[in-house]
């Protein structure tokens, strides 16, 4: 994992090419993604008045660069907070889960209302997820915490979630507490959390579609991923 994921990265032009989604991304007022295994969600970005983000609201960039004091992680992930009540639809987890799936063997479907999840359905692994979640009899694991978009040119999806989060073209979704990282000053506690993944997501922007199932459609991005060798 480290030869794939910090060896043989062009640390520039993923650094390059993560700033600019970024700020894509969280300029955006609403949001929509798909998958190819069924998901369809929307939500907005937690604005305040005048447009601009909600300074509360932080966006965790991790890009390989460590040039200031601090804890840092892999390159390749890009993480924050949307407006969760505007959160509505249907999230896949086909990748992964953890805890406490690990690696998938079926999609994992939840139904997602004003950010919280109303129906599991799937197999095995499904009322694995459910029976976790339900096990701290706590409101707030029922709740989404966060989104991520992976942006790894190495990454595999392994079932370690440090990995699999960085899985080129996918989204996660974190489940539970909310940590001072994404909404100052304390998060939101929670027991525990989860991180699910989806895998070969669309992403659409305000209405302007900017990646289809993993594959960068913008013109500038999709540059920058060709240099990456994620044509």
């Amino acid at each position: 994992m480290m030869t794939r994921c910090i060896g043989r990265v062009d640390y520039p032009t993923l650094y390059e090419f993560m700033e600019k989604i970024t700020e894509m991304s969280v300029n955006a007022k609403h949001v929509r993604l798909t998958t190819p295994a069924g998901e369809d969600v929307e939500f907005d970005n937690a604005k305040i008045e005048g447009g601009k983000q909600n300074p509360n609201y932080l966006i965790t960039l991790e890009t390989g660069r460590a040039d200031v004091p601090g804890s840092h992680m892999m390159a390749g992930q890009i993480l924050w907070t949307p407006d969760l009540e505007s959160v509505n639809g249907t999230i896949v987890f086909d990748g992964s889960i953890v805890p406490p799936c690990g690696k998938v063997d079926e999609p994992v479907h939840l139904t997602i209302r004003a950010g919280e999840i109303i129906k599991v359905e799937g197999g095995k692994q499904a009322v694995e997820f459910e029976a976790w979640m339900r096990s701290f009899n706590h409101p707030r694991m029922l709740k989404l915490a966060h989104l991520s978009y992976g942006f790894n040119p190495g990454a595999k999806l392994t079932g370690d979630i440090v990995e699999d989060e960085r899985v080129w073209g996918c989204t996660e979704w974190g489940v539970g507490n909310i940590g001072a990282i994404l909404i100052k000053p304390d998060g939101i506690p929670a027991p525990s959390h989860s991180d699910g993944i989806c895998l070969n997501t669309s992403i659409w922007l305000d209405g302007k579609q900017i990646m289809d199932e993993g594959r960068q459609i913008d013109p500038d991005l999709a540059k920058l991923a060709q240099k990456l060798g994620k044509a």
